[in-house]
């Protein structure tokens, strides 16, 4: 088969469009190509978006550069696809895969908002909220997106507990890995970290936490308490060096 050029192949569509049609809805199209992209654009702002918990205001990892949000959504979206390959969960994937994709993109405007910096789950979710709107725009799937957003939020159906219970067990598996690249901090070295004004995270250490991932494990176990197999996945971490 001959080589043919991308002008050749773009020339041919449109000859295959009745001129009329083309004209008439040439206008169309170019809106949705600006929708689309500048959906892209805002969204893929959470490449330079640094995730919160690894700050000098958090757990103060020693690194020059840390995780940014679109890593920790790479991260959960390649840990749903491991769990999902290894076993029969029966979901749907393409479904979990685009609630990943998607969920954190609220935080392009109002950032990475952690447990500790004093917002309540109820303001939160809010911001959250009025911010996915913004960044969704006008896509036509717009209202679709976001009742995916709501599920997620839910956490009802068995593809949004999945999904929750990924994005949770990423940044838990992160902080094993901070830690197992020598990058967290000792708890004593934590003057600036906001975490240690919450009364968990100071009970923890009372009762003989000794690292930042003592802190992490404590702090989310009982989320996958219904859930052998994340459970498996947080012990592994526990106790596997994961800087392979």
């Amino acid at each position: 088969m001959k080589n043919i050029s991308a002008k050749k192949i773009v020339e041919r569509i449109k000859k295959s469009w009745d001129r009329k049609h083309w004209k008439t809805n040439s206008k169309r199209f170019e809106e949705k190509i600006k929708e689309a992209m500048q959906f892209y654009l805002y969204a893929t702002k959470l490449k330079y978006k640094i995730r919160s918990g690894w700050d000098q205001n958090h757990w103060n990892v020693k690194s020059e550069r840390l995780e940014s949000i679109a890593e920790h959504v790479y991260g959960t979206s390649i840990l749903a696809i491991a769990l999902n390959s290894e076993f029969d969960l029966g979901l749907n994937m393409e479904k979990v895969l685009k609630m990943i994709a998607i969920h954190e993109i609220g935080e392009v405007l109002i950032g990475d908002i952690t447990p500790f910096d004093n917002i309540t789950p109820e303001e939160k979710q809010e911001m959250e909220h009025k911010a996915m709107r913004d960044v969704l725009g006008n896509l036509c799937q717009s209202d679709e997106l976001f009742d995916l957003l709501m599920e997620f939020d839910e956490h009802k159906t068995k593809e949004s507990q999945f999904t929750y219970l990924c994005d949770k067990m990423e940044a838990d598996v992160q902080a094993k890995v901070y830690q197992d690249k020598g990058m967290q901090r000792e708890l004593s070295d934590q003057a600036t970290n906001v975490v240690f004004k919450n009364d968990k995270a100071k009970k923890m250490v009372e009762d003989g936490a000794q690292t930042a991932f003592d802190i992490w494990y404590g702090w989310d176990k009982d989320k996958y308490e219904k859930s052998p197999i994340f459970q498996k996945v947080l012990s592994f971490a526990k106790d596997n060096n994961t800087n392979i």
